[in-house]
C-alpha cells in the first residue's frame, strides 16, 4: 500500500513542480507510465530507507542543530540521487537541479503524509 501511495504522491509532485518530471519507458502509453511511476517509487523507497536512514543517523546532531531543517535538504539530495540512479535506465526521474529537488521532495513528502492520513482509516479497519 505505501508503494501505491509513493506513486500517487510522485504523479502529483510531477503535475505540481515544473522541475521535477518522469520519462516512461517505451512506447510510452498509460500503462508504461503507471509501471514506470510503481518502479521510481520503488526505487526512492529503497534509497530513502537504506541510505536515508544512515544519513539521518549519523547527521542527528547537525537536524537537531538546524531543528529539522536539514531534512529539506537530505531529501532534496536523495531525490537528486534517485534521479541520477534511474537515468541509467534510460527512463525515470528527472530533476532539473537541486533546489528543485528539494522543492520538489518537500511536496512529495507532503502530499504523501497527506494521502497516508486518508488512506489510514480504510486500510487500519477490520472486521
Amino acid at each position: 500500500m505505501r508503494l501505491l501511495i509513493n506513486a500517487l504522491a510522485l504523479w502529483l509532485t510531477t503535475v505540481l513542480v515544473a522541475g521535477v518530471e518522469l520519462i516512461p519507458f517505451e512506447p510510452g502509453g498509460t500503462l508504461e507510465t503507471v509501471l514506470t511511476f510503481l518502479m521510481v517509487a520503488a526505487l526512492f523507497g529503497i534509497v530513502n530507507g537504506v541510505l536515508g536512514n544512515l544519513i539521518r543517523i549519523v547527521a542527528f546532531p547537525l537536524y537537531v542543530l538546524t531543528l529539522g531543517l536539514l531534512a529539506l535538504v537530505v531529501n532534496g539530495l536523495l531525490l537528486l540521487l534517485v534521479s541520477w540512479i534511474s537515468s541509467f535506465f534510460g527512463f525515470g526521474l528527472v530533476v532539473n537541479g537541486f533546489w528543485w529537488g528539494v522543492l520538489g521532495a518537500l511536496v512529495l513528502g507532503l502530499i504523501s503524509w497527506f494521502i497516508g492520513i486518508l488512506v489510514r482509516p480504510i486500510v487500519g479497519k477490520k472486521n
